[in-house]
Parts: C-alpha cells; structure tokens; sequence
C-alpha cells in the first residue's frame, strides 16, 4: 500500500538519505584525496588509524564508496516499495555513525583499534537493516538481493581492520579488492535498471527488449566473480585463473549488454554518456583485472579503472541526476557537469590504461588524476550544496 505525501517536516537535510550522503560523501571525497595528495608529495598531514596507505585504500570505499551507495539504496527503495524511508533523527542518527568512523579513522587519538573497528562496521549492517524492513515489508523479493550485498560489503571491511590490526597485508588487499568487485556489481545491477530508461526516456525512443539470456548472464556473471573474491579472502582452494575467466566472461556478457543501449545516440547529453561511459569503464576494468592476473601488469590499474572510471564516475552522474529529481527540479545537465564527468574519465585513463602502457610517467600521472578527481566534485557540489540543503521547488517532500 502507498503512502499519502506527508507534508514535509523537519530540516531539509534529514529528509531523504540522498541528500546527507550525496552532500558529505562528495566533500569527503575531495579532502580525502587532498590529503591523500599532499601525502603523496611529502606532506604529512595526517597519521591516521592503519597508515596513510591503508587509510587511502579504506577510506574511498568505506567512506566515500558506501556513503554513495546507502544514500542511493535507502531513496531508491522508498520509491520501490512506497514505504517511507529513513528519516528525521533516524537517518541523522545513522549518519552520525558514518561521520564518527570518518573522524576517529582519521584522528584515532590513541583509541583501542578494535573500538575504531565496531564503529566503523556499525554503518553498512545499520544501513541494510533500515533498506530490508522497507523491502520485507511489501514481499519485495527482487530488492531484498540489496541486503546482502551491503552485508558482503561489510565483510569485507571487516577483513580490512582485522588486516591492519594482524599486519596482514594479505588480507588488507584481498579485503579490498572484496569491496571493490561488490560496488562494481551494484553498479552493474542498477545501471541495468535505470541506464536503458533513462536513455530511451531521454531521446524519445522505446528501449530495447531485453535478451533474457544475456541479462541472467551479464548479472549472474558478475556475481561470480564476487563469489569467487569471497572464497579467496576465505582462503578457499580454488583452480588456477578462475577468476580471471570469470572476469572475462562478465566483461563479454556486460559490453553486449552495454552496447544494445545504443549509447553513441546519446553524446549530446552528458548524464547519459556519462553513465554510459562509466559502464564501460566496468568492462575495460574486469578485462585489466583479467590480463593482469597473467602477469602483463599489476592488478592496482584494474582496480583503478573500476574504481575512477567505473563507479566513480558512475555515482557521479547518478548523484547530478537523482538530486535533480528528488528536490523537484528540472532533470537537466548543469554547467560544468559534463567537464566533470570528462575529467573522471580522462583521470581513469591516466591512472589505469596509460599508466598500464607507460609505467615511467607514474608520480604525475598519480597527481593529475587526483586533482581531476577533486575538481569534478567540486563542481558538483558548486551546484548542488544548495539544493541537498534547502527544501523541494515543488514545495513536496522528501
């Protein structure tokens, strides 16, 4: 059963998750890589919980990466399944649970390692429980497959702290690349639904029937290769290159996919080249990520090409659109989005492709990207602070 529209209450900011996390992830995103930078360059501007390596790698998934995801998740499901979202001193409350990590990861004040870690996990299982008694609720079975997903993430940060506090950098690495394949699925996984409707709604055109078969392989495939990341963090015998066919069977199943969105009809509009663009960027990296298992170059490019070009980029270009929607305003690219999107895509290529076939160019190739990074969320959030923080145009809620 749907809901009445409420008549808005409270402060704009805890109205629906999308605005909090889109806002603090963002800027997050920028000054966390500004540090990251200055540590780059000799500047020590931090001694964080773990190091400034693993404090890098931890906080871009788990900080930026799972803000993004869970402002995502908790305002699409209450269009999912018409039951009201996490709001009000609830959503601050959840909130308050990822900035605290944030600020005690970042200025751990000689607190207990395993303390940092509890309020750290808190986050992501706090999150997947508010998103699966929404979908419980309507017998929403399609959705529920979100809860775990947010769960897995959290093993995998999991798997992270218990690394740092062993000094087992094994499972710091294998911990991450965990979180990253996770967050390329749910890119995988959404960009399905929404990339083909919003491009034929876009250009006025119906959207191409689905290839059932292709569909179940284009997901089912990238649910293996998570799969078969998961075994290996458990340390789980496995035949050697497994996950690089697996890798490579998604990558072909997914550009097919991609390709029947006739995504070259969309060039005149950058939210939508720019999500397809991004899902590109997920075949290049799962193919990366296969050819370095072989030994041509190191994973960490792969990883990169996923991580800047695919999901990066992606939320980007879904955060400049859901904000436009869901605070009643006109779906349109703003000035300077579409450079924004053009500098993740040119920095994705620097610090993955490039740097893959000339190896010598790696200190400022590392800087540039960065600082394209930063610069496209700077833009982002030039327009869109405003608007996160103030209420609807339309005078609705939400």
């Amino acid at each position: 059963m749907t809901l009445p529209p409420p008549e808005p209450s409270g402060a704009p900011i805890a109205r629906l998750a999308f605005r909090p996390f889109f806002l603090l992830a963002s800027l997050f995103g920028v000054l966390s890589l500004m540090v990251w930078l200055a540590f780059w360059h000799g500047g020590l501007l931090l001694r964080p919980h773990g190091g400034s390596m693993w404090w890098h790698q931890h906080e871009m998934l788990f900080g930026f990466g799972a803000a993004v995801v869970v402002g995502f998740l908790l305002t699409a499901a209450q269009n999912w399944t018409g039951q009201r979202s996490l709001q009000g001193w609830l959503l601050l409350g959840l909130v308050g649970v990822w900035l605290a990590a944030r600020l005690l990861l970042a200025f751990p004040m000689g607190l207990p390692a395993g303390l940092l870690m509890v309020i750290d996990l808190a986050f992501l299982p706090l999150a997947a429980l508010a998103l699966g008694q929404m979908v419980l609720a309507v017998r929403q079975w399609r959705n529920l497959v979100f809860v775990p997903i947010l769960l897995l993430l959290a093993v995998a940060n999991l798997a992270m702290h218990i690394g740092v506090m062993r000094g087992q950098w094994l499972l710091i690495r294998e911990g991450g690349y965990l979180a990253v394949l996770l967050i390329a699925a749910l890119m995988v996984m959404l960009g399905g639904r929404v990339i083909p409707f919003f491009t034929s709604r876009k250009l006025g055109r119906q959207r191409p029937a689905d290839w059932p078969m292709l569909e179940r392989l284009s997901l089912w495939s990238i649910y293996a290769v998570v799969l078969v990341q998961l075994a290996i963090l458990l340390s789980i015998e496995l035949p050697p290159g497994l996950l690089g066919w697996a890798m490579l069977v998604a990558a072909g199943a997914n550009g097919v996919r991609l390709a029947r969105w006739e995504g070259w009809r969309t060039l005149h509009e950058p939210l939508l080249w720019g999500l397809h663009f991004s899902y590109a960027f997920i075949v290049v990296g799962l193919v990366m990520w296969a050819l370095a298992h072989t030994g041509v170059f190191r994973v960490e490019l792969a990883v990169h090409a996923l991580a800047i070009g695919g999901i990066g980029s992606m939320m980007l270009a879904m955060m400049a659109r859901v904000a436009l929607g869901h605070t009643g305003r006109e779906i349109r690219t703003l000035p300077g989005i579409g450079i924004g999107l053009m500098l993740m895509f040119a920095g994705a290529l620097l610090r993955s492709p490039v740097l893959a076939m000339f190896p010598q160019i790696t200190h400022w190739t590392y800087s540039v990207s960065i600082l394209f990074w930063c610069i496209a969320f700077l833009i982002f959030l030039f327009h869109y602070t405003v608007p996160l923080l103030t209420t609807r145009v339309d005078g609705k809620d939400g």
